[in-house]
């Protein structure tokens, strides 16, 4: 078998080596010259898989390991029987804790206690519904909006994406990239919606795809003062993002939201147990992950130590999101090279806490984000 495959796919030599030969090209760099004579193409989302790559190809299986698929072209695929699939859910998790990092950040800069606060989050699928657990187990009050999922339930806890904007103090992000149809979201947040929120100031949180967000919209109005703070990973134009725009948000990052070390390689296994089932090969890699470079942290609480101060300094302790936002900020030209070469991170359920003083109420709330409690 012939695989080409995106190198920024984790343990793929090792995963897909065996079942034979592996050519690695950068995704930017995987044109129809590429894939000329491959049976499988592996690829992340800077791969845009369409009939201009794969027309006169022999390509059998096209995998992608993210969740998001608005870089390939379904309807082609399925016209060439061509067998596709995703990564859906795997590096949820790992958005999910990028958002709870990002909170107790702007909490922090912004002076306020985010079980004070109201978070409205949009698009509630894998990722979402984390944030939402997430941000329960905080005290916060959520607010959810998900038309497809309202419709399908008749009786749900979804509320109006207006009523949404009118009460969230944080709004985050969590829908794919769609441009047709009434639930379309390329530009869900233009000028227009983006005015709505002036009189509120909510915070926007933004890990789903760059064109959600209508970027120019955006830039103004932050300069309207009409968002009280902004956080961007994802941004219109990858990697060419900008710089007027990087300048002014309060968190930028080089769409990483989703690559803690576990969930990239969640997505590993998921397209080559699926590889493996479209060519009827008996699957027999597993991953060998390393242990957490922080397995365990031993806290003793003062009398009268804020709960969030507690979670913000374990959590900036496992992932600290103002140093992906410096690397950004220091060269905005690397932006596909912080991402080739993001440094390990794990996810809070590698980490055990000893905690000498904590409430229970502390404890249930890291136990909720999945540490491993002693």
């Amino acid at each position: 078998m012939r695989i080409v495959a995106d190198p920024n796919i984790p343990f793929v030599q090792e995963a897909f080596g065996p079942l034979g030969e592996v050519r690695l090209v950068p995704g930017r760099e995987i044109k129809a010259e590429a894939v000329r004579d491959a049976d499988a193409l592996l690829v992340r989302s800077v791969t845009s898989v369409n009939a201009a790559l794969l027309d006169g190809s022999p390509v059998k299986f096209v995998a992608t390991a993210t969740i998001g698929t608005d870089h390939i072209d379904e309807a082609y695929l399925s016209a060439k029987r061509i067998g596709f699939t995703s990564a859906q859910g795997s590096n949820a998790n790992s958005v999910a804790e990028y958002v709870v990092a990002a909170m107790l950040e702007m909490a922090r800069r912004r002076k306020f206690r985010l079980r004070d606060k109201i978070l409205g989050v949009i698009g509630v699928g894998h990722v979402g519904s984390r944030v939402v657990r997430n941000a329960e187990a905080l005290g916060m009050r959520v607010l959810v909006n998900d038309p497809p999922r309202a419709r399908a339930k008749k009786t749900s806890p979804f509320v109006p994406l207006e009523h949404l904007l009118a009460e969230a103090d944080i709004i985050t992000l969590h829908v794919p990239l769609t441009r047709q149809g009434a639930d379309a979201t390329f530009h869900l947040f233009d000028k227009d919606r983006l005015s709505l929120l002036k009189n509120r100031q909510p915070i926007l949180i933004n890990t789903s795809r760059g064109a959600v967000v209508d970027n120019p919209a955006l830039l103004k109005a932050i300069d309207g003062e009409w968002l009280g703070g902004v956080v961007l990973d994802v941004w219109e134009n990858e990697p060419k993002i900008s710089p007027e725009l990087l300048e002014v948000v309060d968190l930028a990052t080089p769409h990483i939201a989703g690559y803690s070390f576990d969930g990239k390689v969640n997505g590993t296994q998921m397209i080559y147990d699926a590889l493996c089932d479209f060519f009827d090969i008996k699957a027999t890699w597993q991953p060998a992950l390393p242990p957490s470079p922080d397995p365990r942290i031993e806290l003793t609480i003062s009398s009268g130590e804020d709960d969030e101060e507690v979670l913000r300094r374990v959590v900036h302790r496992l992932y600290d999101i103002t140093a992906d936002d410096a690397a950004l900020r220091q060269n905005i030209l690397t932006f596909d090279k912080l991402r080739a070469e993001y440094p390990v991170r794990r996810e809070f359920f590698n980490t055990r806490l000893v905690l000498r003083g904590a409430s229970e109420g502390l404890r249930a709330k890291f136990a909720a984000l999945e540490f491993k409690m002693d």
